[in-house]
């Protein structure tokens, strides 16, 4: 999901971060609590900063929970036992999304083509 995001950014706002995942900021600092894994900095003020390694961490829960539909207690057993699948699962579904995306740009292509021959 980052690799959509052609920006060199260090840290990102919950804001940002929110949007990036279409969800709620709450839900956000919901997970923090919850996923020992999601620690984004915070400033003297409190404002949260989230580098790539926090975002790449809530990919996974998100995946998890929103996705394949887990508990928040199923997904953080699946990250305890199998982190590293976890990580190989998503990123190959992620994959298959993005080729899914292109195969359905391609078919309303040749369809628009398609009208234009008949």
């Amino acid at each position: 999901m980052l690799n959509e995001i052609k920006v060199q950014k260090k840290y990102f706002s919950i804001g940002e971060v929110a949007a990036l995942f279409g969800v709620n900021e709450s839900l956000l600092r919901y997970w923090e609590k919850e996923f020992a894994s999601i620690k984004p900095q915070k400033t003297a003020k409190g404002t949260r900063l989230y580098k790539e390694s926090d975002i790449e961490d809530i990919r996974l829960v998100y995946y998890l929970v929103k996705d394949k539909g887990l508990t928040l207690a199923g997904a953080k057993q699946q990250l305890r036992d199998n982190k590293d699948g976890v990580v190989r699962t998503e990123e190959i579904v992620d994959r298959l999304k993005q080729i899914k995306k292109e195969l359905l740009l391609l078919k309303t292509e040749f369809d628009e083509l398609d009208k234009h021959i008949k």
